[in-house]
């Protein structure tokens, strides 16, 4: 018995040394990127060996986290002004876009049918209009430009509801929290979105360019070198850029 055992524990020694020896990264992304971001993951997973830890919230939210000492290896923001900040501070390297963003308006509610001019907003069928909190999310403050730009925003400034992230904000969206909502057009793209209600693209003179962009941030460079650069550098690859394709996102 004895002769069996042994060799079991050694397996098992040997098993728990690897998986505390396996290298990690982990990174801090903005919630428009969830869903292209699990298959950015797997992708790099499978190529690396390395894994990554990865959690989702509102770029701002991730900034002020990162500035009180939040141990994240690499940012992936939702614009280019959070990682600057955190670049002048010297808790990051410098900023490098990734990719754009565009903004769509979108419904879970089948009598409802999205416009570009968005002029459905001021009619009594909808009372709660989702979107992200522009103090700390750059959708949202896409969607208050594009309010303004069609002259709308002190109309139906009442109606507007506030998610933390775009992640809260579509969940407003599919249970109907809301009757309508701006969001990225990566999540209607998402193959768990598909089907759910309907919605249109914004016409992008409406709001400025969504630039985003990721950084190593300084824990990263300091403790996980290697695991936070070839991550950093996979964002930038061909097989990344055609996976934010897929997802709506404008890649150069």
């Amino acid at each position: 018995m004895k002769k069996i055992i042994l060799p079991v524990l050694v397996l098992v020694i040997i098993l728990v040394s690897f998986r505390q020896q396996q290298p990690k990264v982990s990174v801090a992304v903005a919630a428009n990127v969830q869903f292209a971001m699990q298959q950015l993951k797997t992708q790099f997973e499978k190529e690396s060996g390395i894994e990554v830890d990865v959690s989702i919230g509102s770029s701002g939210k991730f900034t002020t986290q990162i500035e009180q000492g939040a141990p994240f290896d690499v940012f992936v923001s939702a614009d280019v002004s959070y990682p600057t900040t955190l670049y002048k501070e010297g808790l990051a390297d410098t900023p490098k876009v990734y990719a754009n963003g565009l903004l769509v308006l979108w419904t879970a509610r089948t009598d409802l049918k999205p416009a570009t001019d968005c002029k459905l907003l001021l009619t009594d069928d909808v009372k709660k209009i989702a979107i992200a909190n522009p103090k700390t999310a750059p959708y949202g403050v896409a969607a208050v430009e594009v309010l303004k730009y069609y002259n709308l925003y002190d109309q139906v400034q009442p109606k507007l509801v506030y998610g933390e992230s775009i992640a809260q904000t579509n969940q407003y969206i599919t249970t109907q929290s809301a009757d309508i909502g701006f969001t990225a057009k990566s999540v209607v793209l998402a193959d768990e979105m598909k089907g759910k209600g309907s919605w249109v693209d914004v016409d992008p003179k409406a709001y400025g360019p969504i630039a985003q962009a990721a950084v190593v941030l300084k824990h990263g460079s300091d403790t996980n070198a290697d695991a936070a650069q070839k991550f950093y550098n996979f964002l930038y690859s061909a097989e990344a850029k055609s996976i934010l394709k897929h997802y709506g996102y404008i890649v150069k």
